[in-house]
């Protein structure tokens, strides 16, 4: 099955031998997106809401570029550099998908200078 590479200046340029997202059949796979701006490649935000905010901007931007919305996301992966944060991460996770919501796993992580990545899959299919 044919990899088709989505790329956009919409959210942060890879900093390393990866793609931003990859289309294979029906399914869209994004990379790990974290709160960098795209432009400026800062880290926006100091809370976790305001990293969860950018860091979901980065991936709707991703799948804007593939076609989707954010209601084709039937899968997430979220790292967070500190479990205890996850209410409030939680909170503003849950304003950008619709129901029902994807499923979602949420590790801990260690994240350099980070609070938080999420990589997410999407259906792409009719």
């Amino acid at each position: 099955m044919p990899k088709h590479q989505i790329q956009t200046p919409n959210a942060p340029a890879p900093g390393g031998a990866y793609s931003q997202a990859l289309r294979v059949g029906d399914f869209v796979y994004t990379a790990g997106m974290g709160p960098v701006h795209p432009s400026t490649r800062q880290v926006v935000g100091e809370t976790i809401e305001e990293q969860t905010d950018q860091t979901l901007e980065n991936i709707k931007a991703i799948l804007e570029a593939a076609g989707l919305r954010m209601e084709n996301v039937v899968k997430t992966t979220v790292h967070l550099s500190d479990l205890s944060l996850f209410p409030r991460f939680n909170e503003t996770y849950a304003r950008f998908f619709p129901d029902p919501k994807p499923v979602r796993t949420t590790v801990g992580s260690i994240l350099p200078g980070i609070l938080i990545e999420i990589d997410v899959v999407a259906f792409a299919g009719d």
